[in-house]
C-alpha cells in the first residue's frame, strides 16, 4: 500500500474521532454508557464513508501449483483381441490412472486411437484400423509449453498411415512406448503387400505385384497362387531361408470380362505355422470396356502441362497427349475432350475443327494467353484485359451441383495468375465450381467454371499455375489423391456427352470389409436446378435381406453411410419418393481384416519410437519402472506459481453491508432510547 493512501486512512481515523467526540463529548457534562455506544457507531460509519471514499487498493497473493501433463494413448483396434491383450492392457491402464502419485504430480488424460485420436474412456477394441502417427501428431498439437509425458499402450502394429517410428516428438514431449502383445518371433509366411490397379480395360492383362515375407531360420519352399471362383489362375514357387526372406511375385491375369472381378491371393502355410490369416489376401478389379482420350494443344512450355498429365492419368482408365500447337491434329476425332492451354492466334486452325466437330474442350488461359483472341472465339465470357499480370485466389461457389468432389479445399491454396482485367459473364449457362478473389476480396467472376448445352460441353480455367495447387495438396494430405480426383471429375465432367440425369449417384463398384460404405447422390428439379427438398431413400438388398436408410441432406448433395456391412454382393435402388424417379446400381464388399494380420507384436518399432524420445521400452511387466521413472524425473516436477491480485476496497461488498448494519443498529437504538 503506498504511503499517501496510509496517510489519508490516518487522517480519516482522526477526523473521525474528531467528528464522534464533538457530537458527544464536547461541553457534556453527562456521559453514560448509552453515549459511549453512540459515539463508537458514529465513529465507526463516519470512518467507513471516508475508507470507501479513499478507495485503497489491496493486494492479494493466490498459490497454485502447475502439474505436468500425462497422455495415456490406449490403442482401440481390433489388433488388440486378436493377439488376446485387451485384459492386459485394461489392467495397465487401471493401475496407471488410479495411481495416487502420478495423480499428485501429473494432470492425467485418457486418449483412445484407431484410425484417429479420441477422447475416451473405457476402450472397446472395436477400431478396424490403426494409425499410430496420426495419433502421435494430435498429441504433438495438443501440447503446448507445459512438459507432456506420452505412454503410448499399443501392439506396435500399424495398418495405415506413415510408419510411426520416425515419429519426432517436440522438445517439451516424451513418448514410452509399452508393448502389449508376443514379442518372440515365430514362424511366419504372410503376404505383406498386394499391389494392383483398381481398374483394367477389357481384353488386357491386369498386372499383379505381390511382396511376400518370412520369420525364420530354416530353409523352406512354398507356392503362392492366386484364384478366381475357387479355380487356380496363377501359381508360382517361392523358397525362403534366412537371409533370402523376402520375395516379390510378378503376375498377370486376363481382364476377359467386364465387371468386378474378384480374386483370393494366397501364400501356401507351414503346418506348424501360428498365424495363417495373413496368408490371405483378397482383392478386386473393375473391368470397363472405355479408355477416355483426351487431347491438350499448347504453344509453350509449362509446369502446368506435367502437373495435367499426372492427374489425368492417375485414373486408368484416360490417357492424356500433349502435343504443340504447331503439330498435327488429323486424329482430332479420336479424342473425347481438347484442352486449349493458353491459346493465341495460333488456335485458329485447330479451334474451327473443334467447332465442326463439335468436341468438347476445356481452355485455360494465363499470362501468355491472347485475350482479344479469346474472346473472339466463344461466347460465354469477355475480358477487358491489360498486360500486366495478377494473383487470383480461389473462393468455392456452395451452389454448385453439377458434379460432386469433397476434401478440396483450393481457398488455402497459392494464387493462380492471369492477365490483369475484369471478366463478364455473357452466358448464363455457365456455372462457376471456383469464384475469383482479389487482393483479399471476393466477387463472383470465375476461376474455374464449366458449362452444358444440348449439343457440347465446356470448361474453364482462368489462370495458370495450376501446378502449385498440386504440390499444396500433397503437403497438406501427403498425397496428390485429393487433387488429383478433383481434377479428374472436372474432366469427366466435360469430357462426357451423355445427357444429364435428373437423379445422379456417386459410389465405388466395390468396398473392402470395414470400410465405411458411402454412397452420394444428386437430385435436380425439371429445370436442372438443385432440389434441397427431395426425400431420397435407398434399399440395400443382399440374398433377400433388405437394408433401407434414407439420404441426409449435406455440403449441397445427399448422403448415406451404410457402416460396416459383411462381405458379399449388393444391390441397391435410391428413388425419389415424390417423383418416382429412380436409380439402380450394384457393389461388392471385398472380405478383409488388416487386423488379423499380426501375430506379434512390433518390438523394434516401438523401440525406435521410444529412443526418439530418449527414453526406453516398456512391457506389461515392467510397468513399475515406467512409474518410477516418471516419479523421479526433475523435469515433471509440479511447479508452484503465484499471483498477485490487486482489488479495489470499494469492490469489497461486505464493507457497504457493515456500513448499513451500523447506521441500521444506530437507529434502532435511539428509537428504542425515545430519542427519535
Amino acid at each position: 500500500m503506498e504511503i499517501i493512501t496510509i496517510l489519508y486512512i490516518t487522517l480519516a481515523i482522526l477526523v473521525s474521532l474528531g467528528f464522534s467526540f464533538f457530537q458527544y463529548f464536547f461541553r457534556t457534562k453527562k456521559r453514560n454508557r448509552d453515549t459511549y455506544i453512540f459515539a463508537t457507531l458514529r465513529f465507526l460509519s463516519v470512518f467507513i464513508l471516508f475508507l470507501l471514499f479513499i478507495n485503497p487498493r489491496i493486494t492479494r497473493t493466490d498459490f497454485e501449483l502447475e502439474k505436468a501433463n500425462l497422455f495415456l494413448a490406449v490403442d482401440n483396434s481390433e489388433s488388440i483381441v486378436h493377439l488376446k491383450q485387451q485384459d492386459t492392457l485394461t489392467r495397465l491402464l487401471q493401475k496407471l490412472k488410479n495411481n495416487q502419485e502420478l495423480q499428485s504430480r501429473f494432470e492425467i488424460n485418457q486418449c483412445n486411437f484407431g484410425s484417429e485420436l479420441v477422447q475416451g474412456t473405457s476402450p472397446n477394441f472395436n477400431e478396424p484400423q490403426t494409425n499410430i502417427t496420426a495419433a502421435l501428431k494430435s498429441l504433438k498439437e495438443l501440447t503446448r509449453e507445459k512438459p507432456a509425458a506420452i505412454i503410448l499402450l499399443s501392439d506396435g502394429n500399424q495398418s495405415l498411415g506413415r510408419d510411426f517410428q520416425y515419429f519426432q516428438p517436440k522438445n517439451n514431449q516424451q513418448i514410452f512406448p509399452v508393448v502389449l502383445g508376443d514379442t518372440a518371433q515365430y514362424l511366419d509366411l504372410k503376404i505383406s503387400r498386394l499391389n494392383t490397379n483398381t481398374y483394367a480395360f477389357l481384353n488386357n492383362r491386369l498386372p499383379v505385384e505381390a511382396i511376400l515375407s518370412y520369420s525364420g531360420e530354416k530353409s523352406l519352399q512354398s507356392r503362392f497362387v492366386i484364384k478366381a471362383e475357387g479355380n487356380v489362375v496363377f501359381s508360382e514357387e517361392v523358397a525362403f531361408d534366412a537371409e533370402n526372406n523376402s520375395a516379390v511375385i510378378q503376375a498377370e491375369l486376363p481382364a476377359n470380362r467386364l465387371g468386378v472381378l474378384s480374386y483370393e491371393a494366397e501364400i501356401i502355410p507351414l503346418k506348424n505355422e501360428k498365424n495363417k490369416l495373413n496368408n490371405r489376401k483378397k482383392f478386386a478389379v473393375e473391368v470397363v470396356d472405355e479408355r477416355s482420350k483426351i487431347l491438350l494443344a499448347t504453344a509453350i512450355s509449362h509446369p502446368d502441362l506435367g502437373a495435367f498429365k499426372k492427374s489425368i492419368e492417375a485414373n486408368e482408365q484416360r490417357s492424356l497427349s500433349i502435343k504443340t500447337i504447331d503439330g498435327n491434329f488429323d486424329d482430332l476425332e479420336d479424342y473425347q475432350l481438347v484442352i486449349l492451354y493458353q491459346p493465341t492466334r495460333a488456335f485458329s486452325a485447330l479451334i474451327k475443327d473443334i467447332k465442326k466437330q463439335d468436341k468438347n474442350y476445356l481452355l485455360v488461359t494465363g499470362t501468355g494467353t491472347n485475350w482479344q483472341f479469346v474472346n473472339q472465339i466463344q461466347d460465354y465470357v469477355s475480358k477487358d484485359f491489360s498486360n500486366q499480370s495478377q494473383e487470383i485466389f480461389a473462393l468455392k461457389n456452395p451452389n454448385f451441383n453439377q458434379f460432386q468432389f469433397e476434401d478440396f479445399e483450393a481457398e488455402k491454396f497459392p494464387p493462380l495468375e492471369d492477365k490483369f482485367g475484369s471478366l463478364k459473364i455473357a452466358n448464363k449457362a455457365l456455372q462457376s465450381i471456383f469464384f475469383q478473389k482479389i487482393e483479399n476480396e471476393s466477387t463472383t467472376q470465375p476461376l474455374f467454371s464449366v458449362s452444358e448445352t444440348q449439343d457440347h460441353k465446356t470448361g474453364f480455367i482462368f489462370g495458370e499455375n495450376i501446378w502449385r495447387w498440386r504440390a499444396a495438396s500433397f503437403l497438406k494430405n501427403d498425397s496428390f489423391e485429393t487433387f488429383d480426383n478433383f481434377m479428374g471429375k472436372l474432366v469427366q465432367n466435360i469430357a462426357s456427352n451423355k445427357r444429364r440425369d435428373r437423379l445422379t449417384i456417386d459410389y465405388q463398384s466395390f468396398y473392402y470389409e470395414n470400410e465405411p460404405i458411402v454412397l452420394t447422390a444428386n437430385f435436380f428439379d425439371q429445370n436442372y436446378q438443385f432440389d434441397p427438398n427431395a426425400n431420397l431413400e435407398i434399399s440395400v438388398k443382399k440374398e433377400g435381406e433388405i437394408l433401407e436408410a434414407q439420404l441426409v441432406l449435406k455440403n449441397n448433395n445427399y448422403t448415406v453411410n451404410l457402416g460396416n456391412l459383411v462381405p458379399g454382393n449388393y444391390d441397391f435402388t435410391i428413388k425419389e419418393k415424390k417423383t418416382g424417379i429412380k436409380r439402380s446400381g450394384s457393389f461388392e464388399i471385398i472380405a478383409f481384416n488388416v487386423e488379423q494380420q499380426f501375430n506379434t507384436a512390433n518390438l523394434t518399432g516401438m523401440r525406435k519410437l521410444g529412443q526418439n524420445s530418449a527414453t526406453n521400452v516398456y512391457t506389461a511387466t515392467s510397468i513399475s519402472d515406467l512409474i518410477n521413472k516418471l516419479l523421479v524425473d526433475d523435469k515433471y516436477k509440479p511447479i508452484q506459481k503465484s499471483r498477485e491480485n490487486i482489488v479495489p476496497l470499494i469492490d469489497w461488498h461486505y464493507l457497504l453491508f457493515l456500513l448499513v448494519l451500523i447506521l441500521a443498529a444506530e437507529w434502532f437504538f435511539r428509537k428504542y432510547k425515545g430519542l427519535i
